[in-house]
């Protein structure tokens, strides 16, 4: 099997099915003059852990099939999707696999089922550790569809690589359901994406655009507080709010919930540092990089949060963070914005010093000129006459996560010329 850098970079030939009545998907273009791929979907995989809901994760999956649902936000004439097994244990088996546009719930568009080959197979196998995306799918996709990815997982698979807050409904049914339109077997649900990381377009009218932009941190960009199954997140009011302003641009979302700029963590992922490289300068068709990342390792050793507390990070030790992931950008040709660390007072994570350590963070945002543009996202949903709380229209109740008009109040503060 292939590296994930490797599977990035070229397209692989694919053969044409007629089995179970689904449409074969087209050749693929293969070498240096083949198409220019762009990020249109991502979620960044966690290793399979369960501290606050429940999930599949850790027992896995046998005699399965799942299907989950993604927006992506540009299109394009071909698509292809990303599969991983970054965390997990053994060689992952995929008996088979489907993409189609999404009807409702469960159910999908007729007429639009392709079966997706791997290097022109029904079934794969991803070793431990691995990433793989799949040869290309003949579907023509518009920016703001809905696609249903739909996994057929006739073996045990062990604990499943997944992305703990989807802020979206997957669902499960016993046995080989890939080729059904309808929804009626899958009758088990979970807010939880599994083995599924990427959406990948080319072609199309957006096809020469290579100006993706990446938003990458914690729960707040993962949209932890948003409205289930409505695309609310801050990365997606982005997305609307360039495509209305006649700019369109695709948006991914590499947030993860509890996620740490410094520390890595058994639940919330590998420390933002680490997985930039993967997550974020690995996406094809990228220009920008909003990070808004640090309140989690402020508040992570105050905390009696599962597997807390994490260990004490000063704020010259997150800023020489932030510093990295600065550079590193740079070195990869992005521009990189970095946003100011949202209120926490009321919040589990409200104490006197991590107060002091936000400030200290958020002033050096705003002020040492190491980004290439600042988003205030603090201020944009502080309480005007209490400005170290987020203000309660915007507050889903914990006092840390913005709520859906807070999401949108985060796009709008988002200088679209800065990007």
């Amino acid at each position: 099997m292939q590296t994930t850098s490797t599977l990035r970079r070229a397209a692989i030939a694919l053969l044409t099915t007629a089995a179970l009545g689904i449409a074969p998907a087209a050749l693929a273009d293969t070498g240096h003059h083949g198409p220019s791929w762009r990020a249109a979907w991502a979620a960044s995989p966690q290793s399979p852990t369960a501290p606050f809901t429940a999930n599949w994760s850790q027992q896995g999956f046998d005699n399965h099939t799942v299907r989950q649902v993604v927006r992506v936000t540009t299109g394009g004439s071909r698509a292809r999707i990303e599969l991983t097994n970054r965390y997990g244990s053994t060689p992952l088996r995929i008996t088979g696999a489907t993409v189609a546009r999404t009807a409702k719930g469960s159910a999908v568009r007729p007429g639009s089922v392709r079966q997706l080959r791997f290097d022109g197979r029904a079934s794969v196998t991803i070793p431990a550790g691995g990433t793989l995306l799949s040869d290309t799918a003949n579907l023509p996709v518009e920016a703001f569809e809905s696609l249903t990815v739909t996994l057929y997982l006739a073996e045990k698979t062990g604990p499943a690589t997944f992305h703990h807050f989807s802020s979206a409904t997957s669902y499960r049914a016993d046995g080989d359901h890939r080729g059904d339109l309808g929804g009626a077997a899958f009758q088990e649900t979970s807010a939880s994406w599994y083995f599924l990381s990427g959406v990948e377009v080319t072609g199309g009218r957006d096809t020469a655009r290579r100006n993706g932009v990446v938003t990458f941190g914690d729960s707040i960009t993962d949209g932890v507080g948003s409205t289930l199954d409505t695309e609310s997140r801050y990365p997606d009011a982005l997305a609307e709010r360039l495509a209305e302003s006649g700019r369109p641009r695709a948006v991914v979302n590499h947030g993860i919930a509890g996620n740490q700029v410094v520390n890595d963590t058994t639940w919330a992922g590998e420390k933002g540092l680490k997985r930039f490289r993967q997550d974020v300068l690995a996406e094809p068709g990228v220009r920008t990089v909003i990070v808004l990342e640090g309140i989690n390792d402020i508040g992570g050793s105050t905390t009696t949060f599962p597997a807390a507390p994490t260990p004490d990070v000063s704020a010259a030790q997150l800023i020489a963070g932030h510093r990295t992931l600065i550079r590193e950008a740079h070195a990869k040709g992005l521009k990189i914005l970095g946003a100011t660390l949202t209120p926490i007072k009321g919040s589990f994570y409200d104490t006197p010093a991590n107060e002091a350590k936000r400030e200290a963070v958020n002033d050096w945002i705003r002020t040492s000129g190491a980004y290439d543009a600042v988003v205030d996202f603090d201020r944009a949903v502080a309480d005007p006459t209490d400005p170290d709380r987020i203000l309660p229209a915007y507050d889903s109740g914990d006092g840390l996560h913005p709520n859906d008009a807070g999401y949108e109040a985060m796009a709008q503060a988002v200088d679209l010329n800065e990007l």
